[in-house]
């Protein structure tokens, strides 16, 4: 095994056809060896279980910094360009499994690409009807966003497809997308249990459909969206409380008209996307673990830059700010249709609480992190109404409660929630390490949590990070985590 400590003198790159790992930019291999062999990218990267961080106790995040651009958006990014008229340029795309994998599956339905570079794209759109039939199956490797949108868009091509993804991806819920679209007259096999992989077959027309989203999902939302575009007449979504709104400003961007009142979106199919421009912010969820990071480390002082201050994302400010969080958000401007700002955070006391539910959903990707916010608070803090967290990329109630409860903490799960009680994080090395299961944000949120732990922390299972949020060693480093990697 290689021991390599992240910081200013080694390097962590990441590009679609070359990664650079522990040497400076030029000494780069080509993944393709390493890809052999496995079923999918994501399946390659699940496979680097030794893939571990070793984080030494305390320290302070100082500095300022931007964190990568935003998942979700760059997903939309690429699927909405595909279809449009006209060439899109896209910038501060996420150069992240995830995201990557998404651009592959347009690649194979016959869409040019120029890039990624630096976060920089340029997308010549096919139009609503010009994707082609992939020559094979589509990987969406580790991302349920892509699977769950993907499946919705491609409902109302002319063509079989078929999505495959990880061992991870594979056992996570999709009739909670092919029902309603069953509904609207597509045709999708999967699994006897409901899940991947799903072969979309082409059908006659699609009908548009009035649909009450049974739990708060902007993946549903958002697929059964991009099906209505292909549908015959009106295709109204009402959620049952406000998710994550990407896709009707994207939508909106592209020259689409989208109506929305209250928690009711509806739009009517055959219109058409014209090109634009398109600014992606950074990542809240990936800014999420320094914003608690530097809330819990004493002597903190750090500025994130160019976050995306979505309402429908900002639940984790609002959790953060009632726990008594030190955040300010300054130079708020708008940007590719999405509101942005600097975030400046600082260390705070903070103070257990009983999380609003209606946050609940505007914070479904942050919890593990909050919860080591949780854990460092004065007090008992309570989560309700978060069941979804269980179907993540792995059940993040029991997996962060697991890891807590090996750093000393009174973490009790609950069918929909957690109770955690604030105190002392201990050690978990060797024997008692925390297992992060695969999943990126468990990995990245026990690796924060070293800022005040009474020892040193070990996490294992940690590759897939690189879905979310390549670099982030180094960039923790940078800001004053004192974090090595392990790699095979």
């Amino acid at each position: 095994m290689m021991l390599e400590r992240v910081g200013p003198t080694s390097y962590l790159n990441f590009h679609p056809s070359v990664v650079c790992v522990g040497s400076p930019p030029g000494d780069c291999y080509n993944p393709s060896p390493f890809i052999t062999g496995h079923a999918s990218l994501g399946d390659a990267l699940s496979s680097l279980i030794d893939h571990r961080y070793l984080i030494s106790p305390g320290g302070s995040l100082r500095g300022r910094l931007r964190v990568p651009g935003d998942k979700s958006i760059s997903h939309r990014s690429i699927m909405l360009s595909a279809i449009a008229e006209g060439r899109t340029q896209v910038s501060g795309f996420l150069e992240g499994a995830d995201a990557l994998a998404t651009l592959a599956a347009f690649r194979a339905m016959g869409v040019s690409i120029e890039g990624p570079s630096d976060g920089e794209l340029v997308i010549e759109g096919v139009g609503m009807r010009g994707l082609r039939a992939p020559d094979t199956t589509l990987d969406m490797g580790n991302s349920g966003t892509a699977m769950r949108l993907l499946v919705g868009l491609l409902a109302g091509q002319g063509f079989t497809a078929t999505l495959v993804g990880d061992d991870s991806l594979t056992r996570r819920p999709m009739r909670r997308v092919t029902e309603p679209l069953a509904l609207m007259g597509a045709q999708i096999r999967t699994s006897p249990t409901g899940t991947a992989p799903l072969t979309i077959e082409p059908v006659d027309h699609l009908n548009g459909l009035e649909y009450r989203l049974p739990m708060a999902s902007a993946q549903v939302k958002s697929c059964l969206m991009l099906a209505g575009l292909y549908a015959e007449g009106e295709t109204c979504i009402v959620e049952p409380e406000p998710t994550r709104d990407h896709t009707e400003r994207m939508l909106t961007a592209f020259g689409y008209s989208v109506r929305r009142q209250g928690l009711r979106v509806c739009l009517t199919g055959g219109g058409r996307l014209t090109a634009c421009r398109l600014r992606i912010p950074a990542d809240i969820s990936s800014a999420a673990f320094f914003l608690v990071g530097a809330s819990i480390a004493p002597g903190s002082d750090l500025l994130l830059e160019a976050v995306g201050i979505n309402p429908t994302r900002v639940g984790v400010i609002n959790i953060m700010r009632a726990m008594g969080a030190d955040i300010e958000l300054l130079d708020k401007r708008t940007a590719g249709g999405e509101p942005v700002a600097d975030i400046r955070v600082k260390s705070a006391r903070l103070r257990g609480i009983r999380i609003p539910v209606d946050q609940v959903p505007l914070a479904i990707d942050e919890f593990p992190a909050l919860f080591i916010a949780a854990a460092c608070a004065e007090g008992e803090t309570v989560l309700t109404g978060a069941e979804e967290l269980r179907v993540k990329e792995s059940d993040r109630i029991q997996v962060m409660a697991d890891g807590l409860t090996k750093l000393g903490i009174q973490a009790e799960p609950t069918p929909d929630g957690i109770r955690i009680q604030g105190g002392t994080l201990g050690s978990a090395t060797g024997e008692n390490a925390i297992e992060a299961h695969g999943d990126h944000r468990i990995a990245m949120s026990f690796a924060i949590a070293g800022l005040r732990a009474s020892g040193p922390i070990e996490v294992r299972d940690c590759a897939n990070v690189e879905t979310s949020f390549p670099g982030f060693p180094q960039l923790a480093s940078n800001a004053g985590l004192t974090i090595e990697e392990q790699r095979p």
